[in-house]
């Protein structure tokens, strides 16, 4: 039984497809490109935490890196990317965000990864969490996740949590201009996120509905 078909067997409450299914294609596709030297660089220098999840918007290691220029010149359309990290431990949607940018991922380590559309959100930016899909990104592959594709923090695999290179226009999730801030739910430069109301009350800027957890295999 290969990992995915383990992971889906221990989680009849969602099914979970592959990146590698048309199904993603909604959401993003896959690059074919080598990503070994990106993941040997993250886990040569990035220990996991002891508990939960932690995110750099630019992981100097990578980010300085002649793989990181070229993947600018190739797969980023010439530009000025930042290549960052996010790592830890995480079993939960919790919550979701978009950009207006297009996200790399390399899962350096398998993950799951939740993912709905912008076009799901109602005109009070309220999702139903019945049109969140889960998606297997094996180690080693990356994808490109589209601007209207709502996302987070992905979801581990097994218990020694996860590691995912995350790359996007330079600049995005800093911290924004308070004095600037005209829409509440921006949480970040480039960055719009909604969480998940466990009353199911709100009445906008929510997901309502079941908090997708991932079990872990292994």
């Amino acid at each position: 039984m290969s990992r995915l078909e383990k992971l889906q067997a221990a989680n009849p409450q969602l099914k979970i497809y592959s990146v590698l299914d048309d199904e993603f294609l909604r959401y993003g596709h896959v690059i074919d490109i080598d990503t070994d030297e990106f993941s040997k660089l993250v886990l040569d220098h990035v220990a996991l935490p002891e508990e939960g999840t932690n995110y750099v918007t630019d992981l100097e290691v990578i980010d300085k890196s002649e793989k990181a220029q070229e993947y600018n010149q190739t797969i980023c359309g010439q530009m000025d990317e930042q290549w960052g990290l996010c790592w830890g431990f995480n079993d939960a949607m919790n919550a979701l965000e978009w950009h207006t940018c297009n996200e790399f991922n390399i899962g350096v380590t398998d993950l799951v990864l939740l993912l709905a559309k912008r076009a799901d959100l109602d005109k009070n930016n309220k999702l139903d969490a019945d049109k969140v899909k889960a998606f297997y990104l094996p180690k080693d592959v990356m994808v490109e996740v589209y601007s209207d594709s709502l996302h987070y923090a992905p979801c581990e695999v097994d218990k020694n949590g996860f590691y995912c290179v995350v790359g996007l226009q330079r600049g995005t999730n800093f911290q924004p201009d308070p004095e600037k801030k005209m829409d509440k739910i921006l949480g970040g430069t480039n960055k719009w996120l909604i969480f998940h109301d466990p009353t199911g009350e709100k009445e906008s800027d929510c997901i309502i509905g079941e908090n997708w957890k991932i079990n872990p295999i292994d």
